[in-house]
């Protein structure tokens, strides 16, 4: 480097405060971390576990809970034959983010036994209003297009897969 750089710090006679410079000296050393320094490393080159073991690659293709709204409402979960899992949300809401992503891990583990989806009450506030849905996040579990049981607010996901396994076994 041509030029050295320095900070110096002016004091009163009685207390020290060290000056820093991008060389040392035996008056003026370097502080402990290195400022001037860079730190260089070859970037780690591995393969990706994807490609390494196959049974990652399958859980990763994770099925997640599919939107509906009150076009689609009674061809998806009025006379679906399957099991229907119904999360009621509103984008604003914190706690049904928590919520949905617990959805989607349901979603993903009975995936064939279980249709999950998502709907919007702000979007859809009528058939929130049918359901009698008054706060948000809400889980409603259908068979044979009758409402079975309902999860009210942010719970624990046992919670979710007993309400689950009870509408599955009757």
């Amino acid at each position: 480097m041509a030029s050295s750089t320095s900070l110096s710090l002016t004091s009163s006679s009685h207390l020290h405060i060290p000056t820093f410079s991008s060389s040392p000296s035996r008056l003026n050393p370097l502080p402990s971390f290195p400022f001037h320094s860079r730190i260089t490393h070859k970037p780690l080159h591995l393969q990706t576990p994807l490609l390494l073991y196959p049974k990652i690659r399958s859980l990763r293709q994770e099925i997640r809970a599919t939107p509906v709204n009150k076009d689609l409402w009674e061809k998806s979960i009025l006379k679906s034959e399957t099991p229907v899992l119904v999360e009621f949300y509103a984008n604003w809401c914190g706690p049904c983010k928590m919520v949905h992503r617990v959805i989607d891990e349901i979603a993903t583990e009975y995936a064939g036994r279980l249709k999950c989806f998502v709907l919007n009450t702000d979007a859809d506030m009528q058939i929130a209003e049918e359901y009698g849905i008054k706060a948000v996040p809400v889980v409603v579990l259908f068979k044979n297009g009758k409402k079975c049981d309902a999860v009210v607010g942010t719970m624990p996901k046992e919670f979710y897969v007993t309400a689950i396994e009870r509408m599955l076994k009757s």
